[in-house]
Protein backbone atom coordinates (compact mmCIF):
# COMPACT_ATOMS: atom_id res chain seq x y z
CA UNK A 1 0.00 0.00 0.00
CA UNK A 2 1.27 3.34 -1.07
CA UNK A 3 1.71 6.06 1.55
CA UNK A 4 0.52 9.44 0.50
CA UNK A 5 -0.21 12.50 2.28
CA UNK A 6 -3.48 14.90 2.85
CA UNK A 7 -3.30 18.11 2.13
CA UNK A 8 -4.28 20.82 5.46
CA UNK A 9 -3.57 24.22 4.48
CA UNK A 10 -5.03 25.60 7.80
CA UNK A 11 -2.75 24.20 9.42
CA UNK A 12 0.32 25.42 8.03
CA UNK A 13 -1.31 28.93 7.78
CA UNK A 14 -1.39 28.69 11.74
CA UNK A 15 2.03 27.53 12.06
CA UNK A 16 3.53 30.02 9.67
CA UNK A 17 1.48 32.67 9.85
CA UNK A 18 1.44 33.23 5.68
CA UNK A 19 0.60 31.61 2.88
CA UNK A 20 2.14 29.36 0.87
CA UNK A 21 3.85 30.54 -2.60
CA UNK A 22 1.19 30.40 -5.31
CA UNK A 23 3.20 27.76 -7.26
CA UNK A 24 3.88 25.49 -4.41
CA UNK A 25 3.08 21.98 -5.17
CA UNK A 26 1.37 20.89 -2.86
CA UNK A 27 1.66 23.85 -0.82
CA UNK A 28 1.79 21.70 2.68
CA UNK A 29 0.72 18.27 3.51
CA UNK A 30 0.42 16.46 6.64
CA UNK A 31 1.83 12.62 6.28
CA UNK A 32 -0.73 9.74 6.64
CA UNK A 33 -0.75 6.20 7.92
CA UNK A 34 -2.23 3.53 6.05
CA UNK A 35 -5.82 2.57 7.11
CA UNK A 36 -5.82 -0.29 9.51
CA UNK A 37 -8.25 -2.52 11.39
CA UNK A 38 -9.12 -1.96 14.93
CA UNK A 39 -9.49 -4.46 17.73
CA UNK A 40 -11.45 -3.73 20.68
CA UNK A 41 -9.83 -4.53 23.86
CA UNK A 42 -12.89 -6.23 25.40
CA UNK A 43 -13.88 -8.23 22.17
CA UNK A 44 -16.92 -5.79 21.76
CA UNK A 45 -18.12 -5.83 18.21
CA UNK A 46 -21.64 -3.78 16.30
CA UNK A 47 -24.39 -5.80 14.54
CA UNK A 48 -22.89 -6.24 11.42
CA UNK A 49 -24.84 -4.23 9.01
CA UNK A 50 -24.67 -1.91 5.40
CA UNK A 51 -26.69 0.75 3.59
CA UNK A 52 -26.62 2.22 7.62
CA UNK A 53 -25.53 5.55 8.91
CA UNK A 54 -21.80 5.98 10.87
CA UNK A 55 -22.19 9.21 12.49
CA UNK A 56 -20.05 10.68 15.47
CA UNK A 57 -22.22 12.92 18.25
CA UNK A 58 -19.59 13.90 20.96
CA UNK A 59 -17.00 11.54 22.03
CA UNK A 60 -18.92 8.67 20.56
CA UNK A 61 -20.23 7.14 17.07
CA UNK A 62 -23.33 6.13 16.03
CA UNK A 63 -23.76 2.84 13.76
CA UNK A 64 -27.90 3.22 13.31
CA UNK A 65 -30.24 1.53 10.99
CA UNK A 66 -29.49 -0.96 7.58
CA UNK A 67 -31.36 -3.55 6.49
CA UNK A 68 -33.93 -5.32 8.74
CA UNK A 69 -34.14 -3.87 12.79
CA UNK A 70 -31.15 -3.19 14.50
CA UNK A 71 -30.09 -1.98 17.64
CA UNK A 72 -28.25 1.19 17.68
CA UNK A 73 -24.84 0.52 17.78
CA UNK A 74 -22.79 3.00 20.11
CA UNK A 75 -19.02 3.84 19.64
CA UNK A 76 -16.60 5.20 22.63
CA UNK A 77 -14.37 6.25 20.06
CA UNK A 78 -11.75 7.00 23.04
CA UNK A 79 -11.71 3.38 24.23
CA UNK A 80 -13.03 1.86 21.16
CA UNK A 81 -15.18 -0.31 22.25
CA UNK A 82 -19.14 -0.98 21.68
CA UNK A 83 -22.30 -1.12 23.57
CA UNK A 84 -25.77 -1.78 22.53
CA UNK A 85 -28.55 0.75 22.63
CA UNK A 86 -32.49 0.58 21.54
CA UNK A 87 -33.14 -0.82 18.00
CA UNK A 88 -35.07 1.11 15.30
CA UNK A 89 -38.93 1.86 15.16
CA UNK A 90 -38.86 0.38 12.18
CA UNK A 91 -36.71 -0.99 9.20
CA UNK A 92 -34.78 1.70 7.86
CA UNK A 93 -31.92 2.05 5.46
CA UNK A 94 -30.54 3.84 2.10
CA UNK A 95 -29.85 7.16 4.37
CA UNK A 96 -27.75 9.76 5.07
CA UNK A 97 -27.85 11.47 8.90
CA UNK A 98 -27.63 14.33 10.00
CA UNK A 99 -26.36 16.12 13.65
CA UNK A 100 -28.93 18.35 14.66
CA UNK A 101 -28.50 19.56 18.25
CA UNK A 102 -26.85 16.60 19.34
CA UNK A 103 -29.71 14.52 17.50
CA UNK A 104 -29.52 12.26 14.55
CA UNK A 105 -31.65 13.05 11.93
CA UNK A 106 -32.72 10.27 9.26
CA UNK A 107 -34.40 11.01 6.40
CA UNK A 108 -34.40 10.11 2.22
CA UNK A 109 -34.61 6.59 3.94
CA UNK A 110 -36.05 3.46 2.66
CA UNK A 111 -38.00 0.30 4.27
CA UNK A 112 -38.68 -2.70 2.79
CA UNK A 113 -37.10 -5.64 0.98
CA UNK A 114 -34.75 -5.15 -2.62
CA UNK A 115 -35.80 -4.23 -4.91
CA UNK A 116 -39.13 -2.64 -4.00
CA UNK A 117 -38.79 -0.71 -1.19
CA UNK A 118 -40.50 1.91 -0.48
CA UNK A 119 -39.78 5.49 0.78
CA UNK A 120 -40.09 6.34 4.47
CA UNK A 121 -42.52 9.23 4.97
CA UNK A 122 -41.63 10.02 8.20
CA UNK A 123 -37.98 12.07 9.75
CA UNK A 124 -36.93 9.60 12.12
CA UNK A 125 -34.61 11.35 15.15
CA UNK A 126 -32.68 8.99 17.71
CA UNK A 127 -31.72 10.81 20.99
CA UNK A 128 -28.03 9.91 21.86
CA UNK A 129 -28.83 11.65 25.54
CA UNK A 130 -31.69 9.60 26.05
CA UNK A 131 -31.43 6.49 23.95
CA UNK A 132 -34.77 7.09 22.61
CA UNK A 133 -36.71 7.58 18.89
CA UNK A 134 -38.93 9.48 17.58
CA UNK A 135 -41.22 10.32 15.30
CA UNK A 136 -40.52 13.34 13.26
CA UNK A 137 -42.10 15.70 10.52
CA UNK A 138 -43.62 13.80 7.68
CA UNK A 139 -41.87 14.64 4.32
CA UNK A 140 -44.06 16.03 1.52
CA UNK A 141 -45.80 13.27 -0.56
CA UNK A 142 -45.23 14.54 -3.35
CA UNK A 143 -41.17 14.65 -2.57
CA UNK A 144 -40.41 10.93 -0.58
CA UNK A 145 -37.70 9.08 -1.96
CA UNK A 146 -34.55 6.92 -0.34
CA UNK A 147 -31.12 6.90 -1.19
CA UNK A 148 -30.88 10.37 -1.15
CA UNK A 149 -28.06 13.21 0.27
CA UNK A 150 -28.71 15.06 3.57
CA UNK A 151 -26.64 17.64 4.91
CA UNK A 152 -27.21 20.29 7.45
CA UNK A 153 -26.38 24.33 6.87
CA UNK A 154 -26.66 27.18 8.83
CA UNK A 155 -29.73 25.39 10.51
CA UNK A 156 -31.44 24.21 7.64
CA UNK A 157 -31.12 20.24 6.65
CA UNK A 158 -31.03 19.83 2.39
CA UNK A 159 -32.22 16.78 1.14
CA UNK A 160 -30.12 15.68 -2.72
CA UNK A 161 -31.53 13.58 -5.29
CA UNK A 162 -32.50 9.95 -4.63
CA UNK A 163 -34.86 7.13 -5.91
CA UNK A 164 -38.73 6.54 -5.53
CA UNK A 165 -39.32 3.33 -6.55
CA UNK A 166 -36.41 0.87 -4.29
CA UNK A 167 -33.61 -0.04 -7.08
CA UNK A 168 -36.40 -0.26 -9.96
CA UNK A 169 -36.72 3.98 -10.96
CA UNK A 170 -37.72 6.89 -10.09
CA UNK A 171 -34.84 8.51 -10.09
CA UNK A 172 -34.96 12.29 -9.24
CA UNK A 173 -33.35 15.26 -9.18
CA UNK A 174 -34.94 17.14 -6.70
CA UNK A 175 -33.58 19.39 -3.48
CA UNK A 176 -35.75 20.42 -1.01
CA UNK A 177 -34.35 22.29 2.39
CA UNK A 178 -36.68 21.30 5.80
CA UNK A 179 -36.66 24.14 8.69
CA UNK A 180 -36.46 21.93 12.15
CA UNK A 181 -37.53 25.06 13.59
CA UNK A 182 -40.57 26.20 11.82
CA UNK A 183 -41.73 22.28 10.46
CA UNK A 184 -41.25 23.92 7.00
CA UNK A 185 -40.36 22.66 3.59
CA UNK A 186 -39.00 24.86 0.67
CA UNK A 187 -38.63 23.45 -2.68
CA UNK A 188 -35.32 24.32 -4.25
CA UNK A 189 -33.88 24.18 -7.68
CA UNK A 190 -33.38 20.68 -9.50
CA UNK A 191 -29.88 19.32 -9.32
CA UNK A 192 -28.00 19.03 -13.13
CA UNK A 193 -29.22 15.34 -12.85
CA UNK A 194 -31.05 12.49 -10.62
CA UNK A 195 -28.37 10.33 -8.79
CA UNK A 196 -29.15 7.61 -5.71
CA UNK A 197 -27.00 5.86 -3.63
CA UNK A 198 -24.86 8.63 -3.04
CA UNK A 199 -23.37 11.22 -0.25
CA UNK A 200 -23.82 14.58 -0.39
CA UNK A 201 -21.17 16.88 1.41
CA UNK A 202 -21.64 20.47 2.43
CA UNK A 203 -18.38 22.76 2.20
CA UNK A 204 -18.49 26.86 3.17
CA UNK A 205 -21.84 27.73 1.21
CA UNK A 206 -22.05 24.85 -1.36
CA UNK A 207 -23.36 21.52 -1.16
CA UNK A 208 -21.46 19.09 -3.51
CA UNK A 209 -23.40 16.07 -4.99
CA UNK A 210 -20.81 13.33 -5.53
CA UNK A 211 -21.19 9.73 -7.02
CA UNK A 212 -23.44 7.74 -7.14
CA UNK A 213 -25.71 6.08 -10.00
CA UNK A 214 -29.15 5.84 -11.23
CA UNK A 215 -30.48 2.57 -10.12
CA UNK A 216 -32.16 0.08 -12.11
CA UNK A 217 -32.25 -3.26 -10.93
CA UNK A 218 -33.84 -5.03 -13.46
CA UNK A 219 -30.47 -4.19 -15.99
CA UNK A 220 -27.92 -4.18 -13.48
CA UNK A 221 -28.00 -2.44 -10.03
CA UNK A 222 -24.78 -1.34 -10.12
CA UNK A 223 -24.49 0.20 -13.58
CA UNK A 224 -25.39 3.62 -14.48
CA UNK A 225 -22.47 5.60 -12.15
CA UNK A 226 -22.03 9.09 -12.42
CA UNK A 227 -18.68 10.52 -13.61
CA UNK A 228 -20.13 14.41 -12.52
CA UNK A 229 -19.68 16.41 -9.81
CA UNK A 230 -22.76 18.88 -9.15
CA UNK A 231 -22.55 21.92 -6.91
CA UNK A 232 -25.08 23.94 -5.61
CA UNK A 233 -24.19 27.64 -4.44
CA UNK A 234 -26.84 28.70 -1.68
CA UNK A 235 -26.05 31.93 -2.19
CA UNK A 236 -27.00 31.98 -5.46
CA UNK A 237 -29.69 29.34 -5.56
CA UNK A 238 -28.13 28.28 -8.69
CA UNK A 239 -26.19 24.59 -9.84
CA UNK A 240 -22.99 24.11 -11.37
CA UNK A 241 -20.99 21.20 -12.46
CA UNK A 242 -17.42 20.50 -11.87
CA UNK A 243 -14.83 20.19 -15.35
CA UNK A 244 -12.95 17.26 -13.85
CA UNK A 245 -15.00 13.89 -12.43
CA UNK A 246 -14.59 11.44 -10.23
CA UNK A 247 -11.84 9.45 -11.29
CA UNK A 248 -13.01 6.31 -9.73
CA UNK A 249 -17.01 5.74 -10.33
CA UNK A 250 -19.17 3.92 -7.71
CA UNK A 251 -22.06 4.38 -5.28
CA UNK A 252 -22.87 3.72 -2.05
CA UNK A 253 -19.72 5.74 -1.24
CA UNK A 254 -18.91 7.78 1.95
CA UNK A 255 -18.01 11.22 1.76
CA UNK A 256 -16.42 13.89 4.27
CA UNK A 257 -15.55 17.39 3.92
CA UNK A 258 -11.86 17.27 5.51
CA UNK A 259 -10.01 21.13 5.48
CA UNK A 260 -10.35 22.19 1.95
CA UNK A 261 -11.10 18.87 0.86
CA UNK A 262 -13.87 16.29 0.37
CA UNK A 263 -12.96 12.73 0.44
CA UNK A 264 -15.21 10.00 -1.26
CA UNK A 265 -14.08 6.54 0.32
CA UNK A 266 -15.61 2.81 -0.49
CA UNK A 267 -18.58 2.17 -2.33
CA UNK A 268 -19.38 -0.18 -5.39
CA UNK A 269 -19.67 -0.86 -9.03
CA UNK A 270 -19.25 -3.33 -12.08
CA UNK A 271 -15.83 -2.48 -12.09
CA UNK A 272 -15.51 -5.83 -9.70
CA UNK A 273 -17.10 -8.27 -7.29
CA UNK A 274 -15.31 -7.01 -4.34
CA UNK A 275 -16.15 -3.00 -2.82
CA UNK A 276 -14.38 -0.21 -3.90
CA UNK A 277 -11.02 0.28 -1.35
CA UNK A 278 -10.33 3.30 -3.38
CA UNK A 279 -10.22 7.20 -1.00
CA UNK A 280 -10.01 10.52 -3.62
CA UNK A 281 -9.56 13.77 -2.45
CA UNK A 282 -11.27 16.83 -4.38
CA UNK A 283 -9.69 19.99 -3.77
CA UNK A 284 -12.42 22.39 -3.36
CA UNK A 285 -10.35 25.47 -4.46
CA UNK A 286 -9.12 23.72 -7.86
CA UNK A 287 -11.89 21.22 -8.37
CA UNK A 288 -9.00 18.82 -9.14
CA UNK A 289 -8.72 14.83 -7.56
CA UNK A 290 -5.97 13.57 -6.28
CA UNK A 291 -6.08 9.84 -4.63
CA UNK A 292 -5.42 8.90 -0.77
CA UNK A 293 -4.00 5.65 0.68
CA UNK A 294 -6.67 2.95 -0.01
CA UNK A 295 -9.23 1.52 2.55
CA UNK A 296 -7.64 -1.33 4.48
CA UNK A 297 -11.04 -3.44 2.94
CA UNK A 298 -13.06 -2.10 0.74
CA UNK A 299 -16.40 -1.42 1.74
CA UNK A 300 -20.04 0.06 0.75
CA UNK A 301 -23.29 1.68 2.55
CA UNK A 302 -21.66 3.08 5.74
CA UNK A 303 -20.18 6.20 6.70
CA UNK A 304 -16.63 7.99 7.60
CA UNK A 305 -16.33 9.89 10.47
CA UNK A 306 -13.28 12.47 11.64
CA UNK A 307 -12.49 12.42 15.34
CA UNK A 308 -9.02 14.67 16.46
CA UNK A 309 -6.51 13.25 14.26
CA UNK A 310 -8.71 9.95 13.06
CA UNK A 311 -10.60 9.41 10.06
CA UNK A 312 -12.80 6.23 11.19
CA UNK A 313 -14.97 3.99 9.21
CA UNK A 314 -17.11 0.94 10.66
CA UNK A 315 -19.23 -1.52 9.28
CA UNK A 316 -20.76 -1.48 5.54
CA UNK A 317 -20.76 -4.50 3.06
CA UNK A 318 -17.36 -5.95 1.78
CA UNK A 319 -18.75 -7.13 -2.10
CA UNK A 320 -21.36 -5.43 -4.08
CA UNK A 321 -24.72 -6.39 -3.13
CA UNK A 322 -25.82 -7.39 0.33
CA UNK A 323 -22.92 -9.74 1.46
CA UNK A 324 -21.01 -10.24 3.80
CA UNK A 325 -21.75 -7.77 5.99
CA UNK A 326 -19.03 -6.13 8.00
CA UNK A 327 -18.91 -5.71 11.99
CA UNK A 328 -15.48 -3.87 12.13
CA UNK A 329 -13.25 -0.97 12.38
CA UNK A 330 -10.70 0.75 10.35
CA UNK A 331 -9.28 3.96 10.56
CA UNK A 332 -6.33 5.93 9.22
CA UNK A 333 -4.08 8.49 11.94
CA UNK A 334 -3.81 12.16 10.47
CA UNK A 335 0.30 12.33 11.51
CA UNK A 336 1.15 15.93 13.38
Amino acid sequence: MRHLTLLLLVSLLSCTGQAPPADATPPAETPLAEWQAVIPSDSSAPTARHEAAFVQVGDKAYLLGGRRINPVDILDLNTMTWTAGADSPVEIHHFQPVVYQDEIYLMGAMTGKYPGETPLPEIYIYSPAKDEWRTGATIPEGRRRGGAGTVLHDGLIYMVCGIQDGHRGGHVPWLDAYNPETNSWEQLPDAPRSRDHFQAVAHGNKIYALAGRTTVAATNPFANTIAEVDVYDLATNSWSTLSDTLPTLRAGNAAIALGDEILVAGGESTAHEVAHNEVEALAVKTGKWRSLDTLSRGRHGTGVIHYQNQLIMASGCGNRGGSPELGDIIKMILKN
